[in-house]
């Protein structure tokens, strides 16, 4: 189809979910009848365009699809967050909660048995290959993934595997992990994340609306682990003090067996939790983007107020970049959250704005970032490090660049909102690629320094 109708087919599936009665798989089940619609009316000698308004017509009116799901799912209303009312068939929600435990249990065991079989360089780049399958493994069982896609998603993980664990590393300084080593197992879960987005869409990579969803359950997913860490620290830290009061040390336990368990545990259950929010709560995600978007763009004025006075560039602290290149990333993770969070169909207002100055604050950092960086190759020479942060500066100098301008159209009103959409979802496996570079090309190039 062309862009112009994936563009509508977006915008009418945002409407849809918006009708708190509708779930993501309710919705998913309407587009693909949406979509045989449309293919059965192209076939018949009709555009696009014109198959998709007949189509729109034959499926009803929404609101009536609306209440008709909210009777006969009426349990959706309640905002149950742990465990979601079972079907007419029964066991359901449990049969999937055990689901869910067992792949918890299976990260958790993963990750120890690692930690002891493992010396330290060769754990901290198989940390995520030894995690991140059994997220995997739960959104293949809950999209019914067929066999051919599984291997789909084993093959360029298989071949991650053996490229983290075959090439020969060389140590760096006193014993510690080499750059390539480190740059590895910095970027092989961005290449193992996008294998968990094509799990979560469920082989529907191409539609820009399920990539979306892809993108705000990746933000969802990092406020529920970050809460289920912060209740467990709290009850962790209470365990040690109660027992360390009583003489007992918790904390060699604590170290080698209770956080190997259950930080990889929490993630499996976080990404669990997400997908069972999505029935009950409303999305929390434009409250969040509403209040973080101005104190960012005030953090990141700050930075570049810094940046700007520090005198010459070559003298800048290479920690500091490194530290103002993570501070980018969380900018771009911010902005597609906030994206992913709109609604497509409201006009271009304050909020918009606001997130335009956000993007016009990150490239002015991130233009002098890539100053910074420059001046320190020329003075310096290349290094696996300043290559791949040069790299990476480069590509969100083109993400916010494209991002600014099709911003701008919006708050013109002279481009849908849908455009600015489609060109997060488009770029995002850009990163991936240059991840799986500098996995896969940089050690080789460096000499595996």
């Amino acid at each position: 189809m062309r862009p112009e109708v994936e563009e509508q087919i977006a915008r009418w599936r945002e409407y849809v979910h918006r009708r708190r009665a509708v779930s993501t798989a309710d919705v998913d089940e309407l587009e693909d009848h949406l979509r045989a619609q449309v293919a059965d009316l192209g076939a018949a000698g009709l555009d696009d365009d014109e198959a998709f308004l007949v189509a729109i017509k034959r499926m009803g009116d929404l609101d009536a699809v609306s209440r008709e799901f909210a009777v006969e799912h009426s349990e959706r209303m309640w905002k149950q967050l742990v465990v979601p009312a079972d079907d007419a068939a029964g066991g359901t929600a449990w049969r999937e909660l055990a689901v869910v435990l067992a792949l918890a249990v299976g990260a958790g065991a993963a990750l120890r048995v690692g930690l002891a079989l493992l010396p330290g360089d060769a754990l901290l780049r198989n940390a995520a290959l030894l995690v991140l399958p059994f997220v995997v493994a739960y959104f293949a069982w809950k999209r019914r993934l067929t066999a051919r896609a599984v291997a789909a998603l084993a093959v360029p993980y298989a071949a991650l595997a053996v490229v983290v664990n075959v090439y020969p590393f060389e140590p760096g300084a006193a014993g510690s992990p080499g750059a390539t080593a480190v740059l590895a197992a910095l970027h092989a879960p961005v290449v193992l994340w996008l294998l968990v987005g094509l799990a979560y869409v469920g082989g529907r990579w191409r539609s820009d609306g399920r990539r979306m969803d892809f993108v705000r359950f990746t933000g969802e997913l990092a406020i529920y682990w970050t809460l289920l860490a912060i209740g467990g620290g709290v009850l962790l830290g209470l365990t040690v003090g109660v027992l360390g009061l009583v003489g007992v040390d918790f904390e060699p336990v604590l170290g080698d067996w209770v956080l190997p368990l259950a930080v990889p545990g929490a993630l499996v259950v976080a990404a669990w939790l997400v997908e069972a929010k999505q029935d009950v709560v409303e999305n929390i995600a434009p409250v969040l983007t509403k209040v973080f978007t101005p104190l960012t763009i005030v953090m990141l004025l700050s930075l570049l107020g810094v940046l700007l006075t520090a005198g010459d560039l070559v003298d800048v602290d290479r920690e500091l970049l490194i530290l103002m290149d993570a501070i980018l990333v969380l900018v771009l993770c911010l902005l597609l959250y906030a994206i992913s969070a709109r609604d497509p169909l409201t006009p271009p207002g304050l909020f918009d704005a606001l997130q335009l100055v956000l993007v016009v604050a990150a490239l002015a950092v991130d233009a002098v970032m890539l100053t910074a960086m420059l001046t320190r190759i020329a003075e310096f020479g290349f290094s696996p490090n300043k290559v791949a942060a040069l790299g990476l500066n480069l590509l969100l100098l083109v993400h916010l660049v494209r991002a600014a301008w099709l911003t701008v159209g919006f708050l013109r009103r002279r481009r849908p909102f849908g455009a600015l959409e489609r060109w997060q979802t488009h770029y995002l496996p850009v990163y991936a690629a240059w991840a799986a570079v500098v996995v896969v090309v940089f050690p080789p190039l460096f000499a595996f320094a």
